[in-house]
């Protein structure tokens, strides 16, 4: 099981910030488990602090800006994207002003100081959003679309296409999140000439420079009108005739820009609050429809807060039939598991096929066949039985017995031809033969029953 991480150590970074030009340090912090990513304005009173979801984001014109009240902090997406991508769960970040720094336009200072640092692993599991099924979001008017498929890890492939005479169509693709440090975080963020004049009449750029954005000229201006816009942004005059990317030092990859659109893509996912198994592919990707995107998951996740078990029944199972009778006393009518399908140190997933025949549909009820609610809550202790006693020694000379059940829910009959999916945890580890449990039975990927129960393991008489 994958445990969720935090930094080690602190580090800070200083810099001036793209939009407002003001000298910035922002901090990054350990912070406990289950925090997540917060930012906390230490320049204001009362020290707000912004929840980095993706319902706080306000603004996605020129980059992601999220707030709490009156507290805004931009230009976060850079930062956002080190941490989720180095598998950071949980970070409280201090910055003294409205933005973070923008450094050189990239992610590769704070995954430098990220490696040197170091990463501490917590208690408590990553809780990843497993994607089962295809989900998709358009925008009509720019073109653009992001798709996310189902994967076994997190994966991007982000595609530009821009139609220009210097940068046109372009595309990136990271497999493994591992190899971000490499592939991806040098990227730097980009600006065409045509946008710089509206976004300094905006009050914005304020801090950008040659040495944290490149710059793409590609439609010629006359010499003394692209001397004016070299004026504006405090760079030496240049041939207006030369198109092509500016900059102070060269493109690192030849898709430089599309690789920097990935970097975005991935810090505005952070904004989703939980790692993602999934691949995305995102066409003429943007900040405002990837935060358009980060909510529709965070509501499909809502929606779906415990996820059910993905259950192939080609693979072999961990426990069969067999097996389950040697470490269960149980045995017809009250065998409730057929077969477990995953064991972990403190979870287990098991399966059960409700047939016709089941013998308590000949009184409950014979005209409307329904699983009785107390068998339910039954099978969920057998399987978690199964997890604890297959941790014991000489495990057929014990039994597993309730003591306490709690919080139990039923959302949905149990019918013949449903499939049962049962997952359990250990709450509390196992001591003096006492464990605590919360268990869930799914059918497809609904929830039908939920308890929390205590059982003690005792040996037999």
């Amino acid at each position: 099981m994958f445990k969720q991480k935090t930094l080690k150590g602190s580090f800070s970074l200083f810099g001036k910030g793209l939009h407002t030009g003001l000298n910035l340090t922002v901090t990054f912090n350990p912070a406990p488990e289950n925090h997540g990513y917060k930012i906390k304005r230490i320049d204001l009173p009362d020290l707000p602090v912004i929840d980095a979801i993706a319902e706080n984001v306000v603004d996605t014109q020129r980059g992601t800006v999220l707030a709490n009240g009156n507290a805004r902090v931009s230009t976060v997406e850079h930062a956002l994207a080190a941490l989720y991508a180095n598998g950071i769960d949980n970070c409280l970040m201090e910055v003294n002003g409205p933005e973070f720094p923008i450094l050189d336009g990239s992610a590769i200072e704070y995954v430098n100081k990220i490696e040197q640092v170091g990463l501490e692993e917590q208690n408590a599991p990553k809780d990843f959003y497993v994607i089962h099924k295809k989900f998709e979001i358009k925008d009509a008017n720019t073109g653009s679309c992001i798709t996310i498929l189902p994967d076994e890890e997190f994966s991007i492939t982000s595609m530009i296409s821009f139609g220009g005479t210097v940068l046109s169509s372009s595309f990136a693709t990271l497999d493994d999140m591992r190899n971000f440090n490499k592939e991806i975080a040098a990227s730097r963020t980009f600006v065409f000439v045509r946008e710089i004049h509206p976004l300094l009449n905006a009050g914005l750029i304020k801090g950008g420079d040659l040495d944290n954005a490149i710059v793409i000229y590609e439609n010629q201006l006359p010499q003394d009108q692209f001397d004016s816009l070299a004026d504006s942004i405090g760079v030496e005059h240049r041939d207006a005739r030369e198109l092509g990317y500016i900059q102070t030092k060269p493109l690192v990859w030849k898709n430089e820009p599309a690789r920097h659109k990935l970097l975005d893509i991935i810090g505005d996912m952070a904004l989703i609050g939980r790692p993602i198994k999934g691949r995305i592919i995102a066409t003429r990707p943007g900040h405002t429809i990837n935060n358009k995107f980060a909510r529709l998951m965070r509501k499909e996740i809502r929606q779906h807060e415990v996820q059910a078990p993905v259950y192939d029944p080609n693979k072999e199972p961990v426990m069969d039939i067999n097996r389950i009778r040697e470490l269960l006393p149980h045995r017809y009518p009250m065998q409730l598991v057929d077969k477990v399908i995953e064991l972990g140190a403190n979870y287990i997933v098991g399966v059960k096929n409700i047939t016709s025949n089941e013998p308590f549909f000949l009184g409950h009820f014979p005209n409307e066949p329904v699983m009785p609610g107390v068998l339910e809550i039954e099978a969920m202790a057998q399987c978690g039985g199964l997890l604890a006693l297959n941790q014991i020694e000489n495990s057929e000379k014990w039994s597993t017995y309730f003591l306490k059940i709690d919080g139990v829910k039923f959302r949905k009959k149990v019918v013949p031809g449903d499939t049962l999916l049962f997952r359990v945890e250990l709450i509390t580890p196992l001591r003096r033969g006492i464990a605590t449990m919360k268990g869930y039975i799914f059918v497809g990927e609904s929830i039908v029953c939920e308890a929390t129960f205590t059982a003690q393991i005792t040996q037999n008489k």
